[in-house]
Parts: C-alpha cells; sequence; structure tokens
C-alpha cells in the first residue's frame, strides 16, 4: 500500500479502480486543516490525463502489472516489435503508447516491458542512456563562453543540446526522464 508521502514521478497506483501513473505532485497545506497532496495522474491504459487532489491519510494498492525482460529488434509501420530471449516469442507495441521511450530505444538491447492484464503497455527504461551523435553543426572558434549549446541529432532521431566541443561520431550519455544531455561517453 501507497500512501501520498510516497509519491513520486512514474509510481503506478491505482485510483478508482484504474492504473495511473503519477506525472506531477506537490504538497500543500491551507491554514490549520490537513495537508493535501496535488497531482496530475496519467491513466496506464489510455494516456488520458486527469488532476485529482488527495489526503494526506488516502492510501493506494499498486497495479498487477508483470515486467519482462525483452530484446527491442525494430520498427514496422507505427509498431516497436520486442523479443521474449527466453521462449522467443514477438509483440508488438503501438508507438503513441511507449510516448518519449521512443528516442531511447536501441535495436538489439534488452529492456523491461510492462505488462498489465497480459498486455504489453509500455517499457521501463534505465535512467539514462548511451547514443551516438549523428548530426551536428561546427562549434566556432573563440566560443568558450560558460553555458554555450548547440543543437544535435542523436541515432534515434532525437535532438539534444550539448556543448560546443561535441562533433559528429560522439557518444553522448543523455537523461532519459528529461531528455537533457549529461555527458560526453566513451
Amino acid at each position: 500500500m501507497y500512501t501520498p508521502s510516497d509519491f513520486r514521478r512514474g509510481l503506478r497506483i491505482i485510483v478508482d479502480d484504474q492504473p495511473y501513473y503519477v506525472v506531477e505532485y506537490q504538497h500543500f497545506k491551507m491554514g490549520r486543516g490537513k495537508a493535501n497532496i496535488r497531482t496530475k495522474l496519467k491513466h496506464i491504459k489510455t494516456g488520458a490525463v486527469v488532476e485529482k487532489v488527495f489526503s494526506s491519510n488516502d492510501s493506494f494498492k499498486p497495479p498487477d502489472m508483470e515486467e519482462k525482460k525483452m530484446q527491442y529488434l525494430y520498427e514496422n509501420g507505427g509498431e516497436m516489435s520486442f523479443m521474449d530471449s527466453q521462449t522467443f516469442e514477438q509483440i508488438e507495441i503501438a508507438i503513441e503508447n511507449l510516448g518519449d521511450a521512443k528516442w531511447y530505444l536501441l535495436e538489439n538491447e534488452e529492456y523491461k516491458v510492462l505488462f498489465l492484464d497480459g498486455e504489453a503497455i509500455s517499457v521501463d527504461l534505465p535512467a539514462s542512456v548511451v547514443l551516438k551523435v549523428v548530426e551536428t553543426e561546427p562549434s566556432a572558434r573563440g566560443d568558450t563562453v560558460s553555458n554555450v549549446t548547440k543543437p544535435a541529432k542523436l541515432q534515434t532521431g532525437l535532438t539534444v543540446k550539448v556543448p560546443p566541443f561535441v562533433k559528429d561520431g560522439d557518444k553522448v550519455k543523455v537523461d532519459t526522464r528529461s531528455g537533457a544531455y549529461l555527458e560526453r561517453a566513451n
């Protein structure tokens, strides 16, 4: 059982017999009353976003979800194909269901695929991934001012802001939660 004090981004909970995950949450207290938690929740299956306010003493059950390690194979006509490495069973997940996770999937890599009621619904990503820069503009000489960035297109099609010293062919570490450049990787 979870309470609102356990809330964090991405936490999966059951609210009104429906599975949601927490997108945003904010703790607030009005006057002498008890504390409340204002949240934005996203429905796991439909993607609908709702705003709810919970009391600090509410409790929630986690949804009955299953995780399987699966290998990402390829994208085909708006669907991403995954294969179970043990049984070689293949499944497809619609790109709309993956959201921003599609920008961080590398072919032939293993990821945790989340299942709800036997249906694959999303992919659980690591905190960061290493991706190759395929296109970026060269840095101008004398660009030594701090916090100067330039756009770089990565191998998955994602565009991130990188420091001027990053060039084509470099590998960079990207945060999968915010989509921000973290560091250059070896």
